[in-house]
């Protein structure tokens, strides 16, 4: 596996100057955006594949992984409610070891096939489910059979890995290889494939975010203010977004109960049950939802 592969690159890493270290590290780090934007195409792919099936099926996006790839995974699936305001209960986050591998290696962990297996059965993976399985040889026993036992029971499953023609890639409904090759420090994959796994995470999830309706304007406009900073950020944007005041912002977010959405629609002279309606015939999508309050009669 190329991830595994000792460089010539490197050779006698160790005994450089601390300054020619750094140059190759980072040299890594631009080959992994590199990487990423080789994948581009594969990424928009699977991003449409699972907002469609997030849309229609209203079911759960699911991450799984281990070691190094399990804790990006978790991380990005953790971010979604706070920054998009992603239901809690459409999340499952699955990680080889449990919760104890997010801070520490659980080892042996990502050899169990079989508790992967029991994990997707104990949590009823279906067919309205998305699960984006990451690791960057796409050969990892844990990853592979979350894959495999979600995509038997219907799932539609995403796989990421760093090397070409491995298993996760081949038996994933949409796989992105991230072409990361050999690392400064042979096999440490929390480094450039790390990286790439990090950004390609980032892009897709926040792509089928934006498409779902939970960005407006680039703004959060699905954010959850469960703090003074993120309460301040909600009035800023009904401020950018409607040319209220500040106080006026205050109230009207105090009327939609914390909602950005909602409280653009009331600002706009919707009343909280109409918008409500407007949200939910337009999916969530606020464009779409000013829009048709704008063509209702007075």
């Amino acid at each position: 596996m190329e991830t595994e592969k000792l460089s010539p690159r490197y050779a006698g890493l160790d005994a450089w100057e601390a300054d020619e270290i750094l140059d190759a590290l980072i040299e890594g780090q631009l080959a992994a955006v590199a990487a990423v934007r080789a994948a581009r195409g594969a990424i928009a792919e699977a991003a449409h594949a699972v907002e469609e099936r997030l849309r229609q099926g209203g079911g759960r996006l699911i991450y799984a992984g281990a070691g190094t790839s399990g804790r990006l995974a978790v991380q990005d699936g953790a971010e979604l409610p706070p920054t998009f305001g992603w239901p809690r209960e459409r999340l499952l986050l699955l990680i080889a070891g449990g919760d104890e591998a997010l801070v520490q290696a659980v080892e042996g962990a990502e050899d169990e096939a079989a508790t992967a297996v029991d994990l997707i059965q104990r949590h009823d993976v279906g067919r309205s489910d998305v699960l984006l399985a990451v690791a960057a040889s796409g050969t990892t026993p844990f990853t592979l059979a979350c894959l495999t036992e979600a995509r038997d029971r219907g799932a539609l499953t995403i796989g990421i890995a760093n090397n070409a023609g491995t298993p996760l890639l081949a038996k994933a409904d949409h796989g992105i290889w991230l072409d990361t090759g050999p690392e400064a420090i042979a096999g440490s994959t929390r480094m450039k494939a790390g990286t790439a796994q990090k950004i390609a995470l980032n892009l897709l999830s926040s792509l089928v975010m934006i498409r779902l309706g939970r960005v407006f304007d680039g703004l959060m406009v699905d954010v959850q203010a469960t703090n003074a900073k993120l309460v301040r950020r909600s009035e800023t944007m009904l401020v950018h977004l409607t040319g209220c005041s500040r106080e006026e912002a205050q109230a009207a977010l105090e009327r939609a109960r914390g909602s950005v959405k909602l409280a653009v629609l009331l600002l706009n002279g919707c009343d909280v049950a109409a918008a409500e309606e407007a949200l939910a015939r337009s999916g969530g999508r606020l464009r779409e939802a000013l829009a048709r309050i704008k063509r209702q009669p007075r």
